[in-house]
């Protein structure tokens, strides 16, 4: 955008504070921002006419005043630019693009490109631009995007850490290398990180907002929101609980991969336990539960192991934590059946259960907190020290 050229630092402090109030209190009317910011009404009339103009503004309808009078009110126009939110898995990736104002305007989803690596990122940019141009949402109009990866994302470095499910990207700076393919910015997180701040956005509000989010698909991770603030650790992998040593022996050298839990009660490692035990070789985990449904006693006895499993590892978690409630998401985990016997067997183990429950986002947490993610850093460029400099043209 290049709304006022040169303008000194007092006009670009008055943009700031006009769009803050547009972006956090709309609709407002012109003489409502001028007595929140202090500014003069001539100043507040030629800032808002010019974001107007410049199409960044828009008029939604008017408000009575005085008797014989009224007032236009105005608020961001969210189809002015595009946020677009990812979250890659071991097997399936999804996109889908946002306005600003957090509606879903697009999305897709294909399994991932098991090559890994430069693959996936090239997988990624392909699926970005091409969603991008099916839905008519113009290139240079998407700000940004959030990517969630299932792995210790360290901020300092820039680097992935213990990534099991995916080969070949933790030698790579995801957001150099996606920046790069799709020249726009890029930010990447732990992908259950993600699906936490996406149960704060979308989710079930907590009075103490200190909860767990737990996930459970092709892996197992943790997030955790401490009184409504992520929390990621010294080197980004806070919630790690593959390696916690639950479900098996943490000394045997087969487990250090994946970590003892996840090498335990991974997707492959339940299909792998089903079938030791006389099950069918072809199962799959919807087929899994729907046996279970049917009274199948293998079936029933594998996932009440892995409830067993999960259970101690609840322990560990409230016992270090102290969660308001341990939120269950991902393939597996957002399964009601599989709650319930979770819930069995944290009541033979602990006096005073935590609460548990499954996302109010259901499968989607990762990708709308990666979206939340990428409206996040939005907002912090339109409402920053360079104000309206850096935001894209169009």
């Amino acid at each position: 955008m290049t709304a006022f050229p040169g303008a000194t630092h007092s006009r670009r402090s008055s943009q700031r504070a006009i769009l803050r109030e547009i972006v956090s209190g709309g609709p407002i009317s012109r003489a409502e921002i001028a007595r929140r910011t202090g500014l003069s009404k001539q100043t507040t009339s030629e800032v808002v006419r010019l974001l107007q103009k410049e199409d960044w503004v828009c008029e939604v309808g008017q408000q009575r005043g005085q008797v014989g009078r009224s007032a236009t009110n105005y608020e961001l126009n969210g189809k002015r630019a595009y946020v677009w939110g990812g979250d890659l898995g071991g097997t399936k990736l999804s996109i889908a693009f946002s306005d600003l104002s957090g509606e879903i305007v697009a999305e897709r989803v294909e399994p991932t490109d098991a090559a890994g690596g430069p693959a996936v990122i090239a997988q990624i940019a392909r699926m970005t631009l091409a969603l991008a141009e099916e839905n008519g949402l113009p290139v240079d109009r998407i700000f940004c995007g959030a990517l969630g990866v299932p792995g210790a994302y360290d901020r300092a470095t820039g680097r992935f850490s213990m990534v099991t499910n995916l080969a070949g990207l933790e030698d790579i700076n995801l957001e150099e290398a996606l920046g790069a393919a799709l020249n726009m910015p890029v930010f990447v997180e732990n992908d259950v990180t993600l699906a936490a701040k996406g149960e704060i956005w979308r989710g079930h509000p907590r009075p103490t907002g200190t909860f767990a989010f737990l996930a459970m698909g092709t892996g197992v991770g943790l997030g955790l929101v401490s009184e409504g603030r992520i929390v990621r650790g010294a080197h980004g992998a806070a919630g790690e609980i593959a390696w916690l040593p639950v479900a098996g022996d943490p000394f045997d050298s087969r487990n250090h991969r994946a970590g003892t839990l996840e090498t335990a009660i991974s997707s492959a490692a339940i299909l792998d336990r089903y079938r030791a035990a006389g099950g069918a070789a072809d199962v799959t985990m919807i087929g899994l539960f729907d046996r279970m449904a049917e009274g199948c006693p293998i079936a029933l006895r594998v996932m009440r192991e892995v409830a067993r499993a999960l259970a101690m590892a609840i322990v560990a978690i409230r016992s270090i934590f102290d969660p308001e409630v341990v939120i269950f998401g991902g393939s597996i985990g957002a399964r009601p059946e599989l709650l319930e016997l979770v819930r069995e067997a944290l009541a033979g183990c602990m006096p005073d259960p935590v609460a548990l429950e499954i996302s109010g986002v259901g499968n989607r947490a990762g990708q709308m907190g990666a979206i939340s993610m990428a409206l996040d850093h939005f907002r912090d460029t339109l409402l920053g020290e360079e104000t309206l400099g850096v935001v894209p043209q169009g």
